[in-house]
């Protein structure tokens, strides 16, 4: 099969994950990674993982599947980066759901979904750690048992929610409260691409959250 998966952050830290997938399936597949729906050539699967693109039917149509890894119980938390916003809401399991493209955005048909618990001791990277293993599994599902997968609509009784897109200011902490109150907004900052941050006395700090052993 030709399979592309096209993941627009050359930076996110999904590369290294996606890449090894590539590397174990080559023998069998002709994969390529792409970084805009412009380098799109067409084939059997198309993967959208960490893909900021709007993917519309004209760029569907060179594949026989456009699928989309999306980090939600949908037709719950469609939008953006919605593990993050889940585990910093308290949120102790996340939800995997692997689907099929449309125009409008998290609405195909669900192929499978995947429920990854997720401790709250975790920090950023074992949460992703998880997160990005399951969509590996969910990839590979949905080629090699693609004849055992009866594809189901979202239901149309549940109200839709929808997450925005993450900025700056919503790695903010406040150094009036605790860090017992903020602690799994902190855990969840990625120290390189949205560090947590406070400002006292007009200026800002960065900060870094990192595991100690216990003696």
């Amino acid at each position: 099969m030709k399979i592309t998966i096209l993941c627009s952050d050359a930076s996110h830290p999904v590369n290294v994950y996606l890449k090894r997938w590539m590397q174990q399936h080559k023998a069998v597949h002709e994969i390529e990674l792409a970084r805009s729906r412009s380098e799109l050539t067409g084939g059997d699967f198309l993967f959208l993982v960490s893909c900021s693109d709007i993917i519309k039917q004209q760029h569907r149509r060179g594949y026989n599947y456009t699928l989309v890894l999306h980090a939600s119980d949908l037709p719950y938390g469609r939008g953006w980066s919605p593990h993050v916003w889940e585990l910093v809401n308290g949120a102790r399991e996340i939800t995997l759901s692997l689907l099929e493209a449309e125009n409008q955005v998290d609405t195909g048909r669900i192929w499978r979904k995947r429920k990854i618990p997720i401790e709250k001791t975790a920090l950023w990277y074992e949460a992703n750690h998880l997160l990005f293993e399951a969509e590996l599994e969910l990839m590979t599902e949905a080629i090699e048992q693609l004849n055992q997968i009866d594809p189901q609509p979202q239901s149309d009784i549940a109200v839709p929610s929808y997450y925005r897109c993450r900025g700056p200011q919503d790695s903010q902490i406040n150094p009036e409260k605790s860090i017992s109150e903020q602690f799994d907004l902190l855990r969840m900052c990625d120290p390189d691409r949205y560090p947590a941050w406070f400002e006292v006395h007009g200026q800002k700090y960065k900060i870094t959250l990192e595991k100690l052993n216990n003696d």
